[in-house]
């Protein structure tokens, strides 16, 4: 059979044929077909000019070939015609051959009747086969027998006509929209995006719909708003794609009159007559309100087009749907658009794939451009906008001129991506613009509490101002609060910032700047921040004594290093004084070993000084009510920490890295409203005090503090928490009221039993551990609230215990010892099962996991055997009406990988030719390095919306992986008749399994499918002894039939037997 994407590459000159006996149909039935296919745009190819004889003629075989759908309409008289006859067989060999769809219509007959060419249908063929050849007969009847295993529509199900025919019109609709036009062929992942418009669209719903597509710009909303318009054109009765109206409420009319306009330009263009004129705004519905119309209304920004457009849905016939794109979510809201796609910005490999079309004219780099393909991809933040124009505009060039290119790209965009992303910062209001900027230069990435703390006497109003820029999609906030920018967006904000006079500026960013104001103590005294990168700088710059305290409105100082220079280019005097209201002090690699001694951070919220030369930071204490976070990372001469019970509200104090650290000042137990402390490689820290009266304390990291042998008495609150071997003694003894304990790290320890039955563990959430583990104790089933287990680099433990069985994931990775596992516990809500790089798993081991109906992961070269339909290589076809499977991958890494990486599986499917409208569930993602072979199982579905099982015929599978270092070698499916055949088609009965047990070496990766003749003789022989078990029952059953004395004779008979 040819491939959906061949037969999709070919020019179809007619969208249907028909197949039809005339004298039964052509008036009646067809041409009520005909009526509806009209109405839904489709064109039928008209065959009554064509002479008809007793062969079939050149130009209807080739109108047969150049239709996309073939419809055959069986009647009782259809087969009279040899004419017919032919036609049938055509249309049969262009849907073998060329991929062409096929579609039967059983009208007053039984598709038995066809099928079997019996009843009076058979008798009117075996009229027909008269005087014809052997061979004639013969194809005409293998051709009925292929039409009739066709699931088509009956006409004897159908109360109403009508509704058939509009059921069969609706379904060639469908068929026909599986393509989108070859404008949109090869476009990186379109179709993922037509996919889900559709289920928005309710496309099966009778009533008008508005539905929106909202993003920033650059994002795509266009593009896919023309592939829909592609894709659905066929379906309605006029269709127009209104762009670029942006801005038209700024041509000088008033309200009237620019809603006159509008509606003068849509009428015009829907109906393809220019210049109309109408003379009132009751036009549209008046002209619209009884046509199924689809329109597509590109790039609004004021509420007024919409108004003007589409005020309301009473406005257009049953089953219109109006599209509005935008960068303004909140417009869609005020005009009560519920139904609204936000796009996401493209995958990584799907970046990378539109960068390379664009720059290399293939989805893969060449040799030498792999690492310039990722800086590229990197500076465009994914935005397929960007990537398009950045790919241009590299394409054909040398490597000394992309890294050139490169580099100039890092602190500015291109002029073409600026203009774009540059429109709706200019529509946002100028308060909302210093927010842009303060975001786009501090803030990204920032917690939106935090960033309103940060701006609290900024005179801006903060909470506004973030919506604004949400609905505006020149920010998203998550769920958690999080503020991300966009890096293009981001550029837009720094160089706005530059455009603007050198006297207004209320940040500075350019470095030249930076050092005039500082050395020169030249600054604007509305300065509200200042972001300077040390790695830019070429000389030496010497700051003055003076320069900070006469900016009394400087907030936020940032001081950063992106490229790592360790050169101290930045000399301050000793009797420097910062800024008096400074709320934010970042400095990377600060140059003096102590903070000026006039230092006040009583506004201070942050305070980060990472790879500094700092000893100390003050003396005494300070006034630090106000302080938030304190970040001191790797300030490898830090001795000590300051006097910190002023700091009520610090929420985040980290350490890690400060290898000459002793002590954690006794003020950090007292910090009622910490939730977070990092001491992560502090070599020389011993002591911590007590921190059981933080109750806020939810995340404690010790690791890598060799002198700590104590652990710290610990909150009741704590949630998170990681420690090495040292404290495993001191843990135990530690944690009698731990009850909201979920994460635990444990590093280099040995999990003793002691520890897994100490109650304090049943709430546990999640267990890490990390090296050193011989043996997990069986009372791990106790811990009733574990959800998930990861157990890494441990290469002595060679067993597991059974499991909790509340446990979802269980993850075990790098242990080639592990050898054995204990059955999993009735009801198990297992749900993930990762063994990876475990290659000493037994046979039994391996059945366990394989037979859970869950995600599997476990090593393996081949298929196993249970998988009756099997492939080499990542492409397999099978005939089937299931819709349930368990899928099984064989991923095998092409070369030696050196670090981690998300390895996600992906599943292709066709359904008789066309792709699945709902994607696969369960697909396989993680995050690992595999060094050989792995099996990959999953469970699926292929319930559609608008495909019933038995209506499958063939089904193709295809997989492939986001990982350029890993390839599918080998796939198998699994037919799943029932609920419990996820299980049982592995064998539920001990017994069973043990006589199986034998077949399934295929997992090993040393053993072939069967190991030896005895082997499969012992196999022949359980399964023989099985078979003859069944005689009796057989036995029984046929004569429960008969009369009682045959059951007498039966029994008597049996048992002397």
């Amino acid at each position: 059979m040819a491939s959906s994407s061949s037969s999709s590459l070919r020019i179809w000159r007619y969208r249907v044929f028909t197949s039809f006996h005339g004298p039964d149909v052509r008036k009646t039935f067809l041409s009520h077909l005909r009526k509806q296919f009209g109405c839904n745009g489709i064109s039928m190819f008209d065959d009554q000019e064509i002479e008809r004889s007793h062969t079939i003629a050149p130009a209807l075989r080739q109108a047969i070939r150049e239709s996309r759908i073939s419809i055959v309409v069986l009647t009782k008289n259809y087969v009279s015609s040899s004419w017919c006859l032919d036609e049938l067989l055509e249309i049969l060999k262009c849907k073998e051959e060329i991929g062409q769809i096929v579609m039967a219509i059983f009208y007053g007959i039984d598709p038995s009747h066809v099928r079997k060419q019996t009843g009076d249908f058979g008798k009117v063929f075996k009229e027909t086969c008269r005087g014809k050849t052997e061979e004639e007969k013969q194809r005409w009847s293998q051709a009925l027998t292929d039409v009739g295993n066709i699931a088509g529509e009956h006409f004897l199900n159908w109360v109403n006509e009508s509704e058939m025919i509009e059921k069969i019109a609706r379904d060639v609709s469908n068929k026909l929209n599986i393509t989108i036009s070859r404008d949109f062929e090869g476009m990186v992942g379109i179709e993922k995006h037509l996919d889900k418009m559709q289920s928005l669209l309710h496309s099966d719903e009778d009533g008008a719909m508005i539905v929106g597509i909202c993003g920033p710009a650059g994002i795509g909303k266009t593009t896919i708003a023309r592939a829909l318009h592609s894709r659905l054109s066929s379906t309605f009765q006029l269709t127009c794609f209104l762009e670029n109206i942006r801005g038209s409420c700024n041509s000088g009319l008033d309200e009237y009159g620019l809603k006159l306009r509008l509606q003068e330009l849509l009428l015009s263009k829907i109906f393809n007559q220019n210049g109309m004129r109408i003379y009132h705004l009751g036009a549209i519905p008046e002209r619209l309100c009884d046509q199924k119309v689809l329109i597509i209304l590109d790039d609004v920004d004021d509420l007024q087009q919409l108004e003007a457009l589409a005020d309301e849905t009473n406005w257009f016939g049953d089953g219109s749907r109006i599209i509005v794109t935008t960068e303004d979510q909140e417009l869609l809201e005020l005009h009560g658009i519920s139904n609204i796609y936000h796009v996401d910005l493209p995958t990584e490999k799907e970046a990378r794939k539109i960068f390379c079309r664009y720059a290399f004219r293939q989805s893969l780099p060449p040799y030498g451009y792999e690492n310039l393909a990722e800086r590229a991809t990197e500076l465009c933040g994914n935005l397929p906008f960007g990537l398009r124009v950045m790919g241009s505009m590299l394409r054909g060039k040398k490597e000394d001129d992309w890294e050139s290119i490169l580099c100039r790209l890092e602190n500015s965009n291109i002029p073409k991506i600026d203009a774009v992303l540059r429109v709706g910062y200019d529509n946002i209001h100028e308060r909302d613009q210093i927010l842009f900027h303060l975001i786009a230069v501090f803030f990204n990435y920032e917690n939106d509490g935090h960033v309103k703390t940060m701006l609290a006497d900024s005179g801006l109003d903060v909470r506004l101002g973030l919506k604004t820029l949400a609905y505006k999609s020149l920010i998203k906030i998550s769920t958690e609060g999080e503020i991300v920018m966009h890096k293009l967006l981001q550029q837009v904000g720094r160089q706005a910032i530059q455009r603007q006079e050198p006297w207004k500026r209320q940040i500075l960013i350019d470095t030249d700047d930076i050092r005039d104001v500082l050395e020169n103590d030249s600054g604007s005294r509305s300065l509200m921040g200042i972001s300077l990168d040390i790695s830019t700088i070429k000389d030496d710059m010497d700051i003055s004594a003076r320069v900070f305290k006469s900016m009394r409105t400087l907030r936020f100082l940032r001081v950063y290093n992106t490229r790592s220079d360790t050169n101290v280019r930045v000399h301050l005097p000793e009797d420097m004084e910062f800024p008096p209201r400074l709320k934010l002090l970042h400095w990377e690699v600060y140059p003096r070993k102590f903070l000026p001694r006039t230092f006040c951070p009583e506004h201070l919220v942050e305070l980060h000084l990472t790879d500094t030369q700092l000893e100390k930071l003050w003396e005494g204490t300070q006034p630090l009510t106000s302080l938030k976070k304190m970040v001191l990372v790797s300030c490898l001469c830090l001795k000590e920490l300051p006097d910190l019970a002023n700091a009520t509200n610090l929420e985040i104090l980290d350490v890690s890295g400060c290898q000459s650290l002793v002590e954690i000042h006794s003020s950090v137990g007292n910090l009622h409203r910490l939730q977070s402390l990092d001491m992560i490689f502090c070599k020389k820290l011993q002591v911590v005090p007590t921190l059981f009266n933080l109750t806020s304390l939810e995340s404690l990291v010790i690791m890598g503090s060799y002198q700590m042998r104590e652990l710290p008495d610990i909150s009741t609150t704590i949630r998170e928490l990681s420690i090495p071997e040292t404290m495993l003694e001191e843990f135990l003894e530690s944690t009698r009221l731990w009850s909201h304990l979920q994460c635990l790290e444990i590093f280099g320890c040995a999990i003793t039993d002691q520890f897994m039955a100490h109650p304090s563990q049943r709430n546990l959430m999640l267990v890490r551990s990390v090296t050193g583990i011989e043996r997990i104790p069986a009372c791990i089933k106790s811990l009733h609230g574990l959800k998930e287990l990861s157990i890494y680099g441990c290469p002595k433990l060679a067993s597991l215990p059974e499991i909790p069985r509340s446990l979802t994931t269980l993850t075990v990775y790098k242990c080639p010892s592990l050898e054995t596992l204990e059955p999993f516990p009735f009801g198990s809500r297992i749900e993930d099962l990762f063994f990876l790089d475990c290659f000493r798993l037994g046979r039994k081991a391996r059945r366990l996991i394989t037979q859970q109906s869950s995600r599997v992961c476990l090593p393996g070269r081949n298929v196993p055997a249970e998988f009756h339909h099997r492939a080499i290589g990542n492409f397999l076809a099978i005939c089937s009406n299931a819709y349930r499977f368990k899928i099984c991958a064989v991923i095998s890494p092409k070369q030696v990988m050196v670090e981690d990486q998300v390895i996600e599986l992906l599943c292709h499917i066709l359904i008789n030719g066309c792709p699945m409208k709902i994607p696969l569930k369960n697909i396989f993602d993680l995050e690992i390095t595999i060094q050989l072979e792995h099996l990959i199982i999953f469970p699926s579905t292929l319930l559609t919306v608008d495909r019933r099982p038995e209506q499958y015929s063939e089904i193709l599978f295809e997989f492939s992986t986001t990982s350029q270092d890993i390839e599918v070698i080998e796939c198998g499916v699994q037919i799943l008749r029932d609920k419990t055949d996820i299980r049982s088609s592995y064998g539920s009965c001990e017994s069973n399994s043990e006589q199986l047990l034998e077949l399934e070496d295929d997992l090993d990766y040393d053993a072939p499918r069967v190991d030896t003749i005895k082997d499969f003789a012992k196999f022949l022989s359980s399964l023989l002894i099985f078979l003859l078990s069944l005689i009796p029952s057989v036995l029984f059953y046929s004569l429960l039939k008969q009369r009682k004395d045959f059951i007498r004779d039966y029994f008597t008979s049996f048992f002397s037997f």
